[in-house]
C-alpha cells in the first residue's frame, strides 16, 4: 500500500485482500462460537473460513508475473531454505487449523455445553458403538 511504484489498481487489490481477511476472520469466529446441533458442519465451516486466506495466499505465486517480495525491499538471498517468511506462516497456520479440526472431531472432544461430538459414521471411533 505504501510503495509509490504500485499502480492504483494493485493497491485496490491489496485493499480487497485485507478486507477479505477481516471478513474471513469474522466468519471463523462466528462459526467457532455459535451454538448449533450440527457441530461437525460448524467445525468444517470454521476450518474452511480460517484456512481460506492462507490457502489463497499460498496459491497466489502460481499466477504469471507474481513475486513473493518487492526486490528493492527484500533480496532473494534473504530467504531461509529458499522460502520466503510467508511460506512458513502458511505452513504453520494451515497445520494449526488442521490440528484444531482433528482435535474437535475426535471422539473425546467436549464442547462448552459438556456434550461430546458424535464420531463420523464408519470411523474407528464409531466401531462397535451400539445405536
Amino acid at each position: 500500500m505504501f510503495n509509490d511504484r504500485w499502480p492504483a489498481h494493485a493497491k485496490f487489490h491489496t485493499g480487497q485482500t485485507l478486507s477479505m481477511a477481516v471478513v474471513l476472520a469474522l466468519l471463523t469466529i462466528f462459526f467457532a462460537w455459535r451454538r448449533t446441533s450440527d457441530r461437525r458442519g460448524a467445525i468444517y465451516a470454521t476450518a474452511g473460513f480460517a484456512a481460506a486466506y492462507w490457502v489463497t495466499q499460498a496459491a497466489a505465486i502460481a499466477y504469471p508475473n507474481t513475486a513473493f517480495y518487492d526486490p528493492e525491499f527484500t533480496p532473494a538471498h534473504a530467504f531461509t531454505l529458499g522460502l520466503p517468511i510467508q511460506a512458513y506462516f502458511e505452513i504453520l497456520f494451515i497445520s494449526l487449523i488442521a490440528l484444531a479440526s482433528w482435535l474437535a472431531l475426535r471422539r473425546p472432544a467436549h464442547w462448552s455445553d459438556s456434550t461430546a461430538v458424535e464420531p463420523v459414521e464408519g470411523s474407528r471411533w464409531n466401531a462397535g458403538v451400539a445405536k
